[in-house]
């Protein structure tokens, strides 16, 4: 299960049906009631016997999830970072094309993963790709061939109309340069990372080793 749930929300002293949206600044629920709560307004979030408790702005909220309100009040009260929503671990050989990102550079070395001075050398794990303008894109191919068998590349570009790249623009570059979708992140206010990967028929197969016949 995500955090997309049908329950019942009870405030002010009613009940109503609907369903319940975690979604990354906001609580929402939408049915008998909408109610969208910015979880920066939230300054207290329990779970108790199946009920996410929250209280905000001076007012108290009950969500009816059930078993899944533990789940909900841990992802509000400590919620994924940056890295753990882009997926980088400790050990991983990372490369940054583009604008250097300072602030991204520092979190991926406080990770334990290893900053690439460039793209070249041996296979990476991951690509941050930032592409500002649509002739960018044409740079994919090449990048393409840097990852690793199931490494992924991020395509960080502005979010919103007037963007001088669009979803269906990074998509149809990604299919270029034999890449796929798989997800979308927010990497920023102002930017979205949207991750590629090499499809899983077209990687490399693993061998296994020849077995010892010397016995």
């Amino acid at each position: 299960m995500g955090y997309d749930c049908a329950c019942t929300l009870t405030l002010d002293g009613r009940t109503f049906q609907g369903s319940a949206l975690l979604e990354q600044k906001e609580l929402v629920f939408r049915g008998d009631l909408r109610l969208a709560i910015p979880l920066a307004l939230v300054r207290e979030v329990h779970a108790r016997d199946g009920r996410l408790l929250v209280s905000f702005g001076g007012r108290h909220a009950e969500f009816g999830l059930g078993e899944h309100a533990e789940k909900w009040a841990k992802r509000i009260t400590s919620p994924p970072s940056r890295l753990d929503k882009l997926g980088v671990k400790t050990g991983m050989r990372v490369a940054i094309i583009g604008p250097d990102d300072s602030v991204l550079r520092g979190e991926i070395e406080a990770q334990g993963a290893t900053v690439e001075a460039d793209a070249g050398g041996a296979a990476l794990d991951m690509i941050f790709f930032a592409a500002g303008q649509l002739s960018d894109l044409e740079q994919l191919p090449a990048l393409a061939t840097r990852l690793a068998p199931d490494g992924a590349l991020w395509l960080i570009r502005a979010k919103g109309r007037g963007a001088a790249i669009s979803e269906r623009d990074s998509m149809a570059a990604g299919k270029r340069a034999g890449l796929v979708d798989v997800k979308v992140v927010s990497y920023s206010d102002t930017h979205s990372a949207e991750k590629y990967v090499i499809p899983v028929a077209k990687r490399p197969s693993r061998r296994r080793p020849p077995a010892d016949r010397s016995r």
